[in-house]
């Protein structure tokens, strides 16, 4: 397990110590960890909003098949068949 450091301001030290029986350690991981998982909720939210944005419609007549026929032909040359 992993060491962290964290300070506190002298007021927010003193209230701590009055509450005697609450494990500070659990419950900084705890808050860690929450703000990690919404952060992270935060990234992949932003994720699907910008590829709504890019996303369009495709022209009409567009065929994707000739386009990744296409693509691969000229990567790799024609296939054989």
């Amino acid at each position: 397990m992993a060491i962290v450091t964290v300070r506190v301001d002298e007021e927010t030290r003193r209230r701590m110590k009055r509450k005697r029986g609450t494990n500070w350690n659990a419950t900084l991981g705890e808050a860690i960890a929450a703000k990690l998982k919404e952060e992270e909720g935060m990234n992949l939210a932003r994720g699907v909003v910008l590829n709504e944005a890019l996303r369009r419609k495709a022209k009409k007549g567009w065929n994707s098949v000739e386009v990744i026929r296409y693509w691969r032909e000229r990567r790799y040359g024609k296939p054989v068949r």
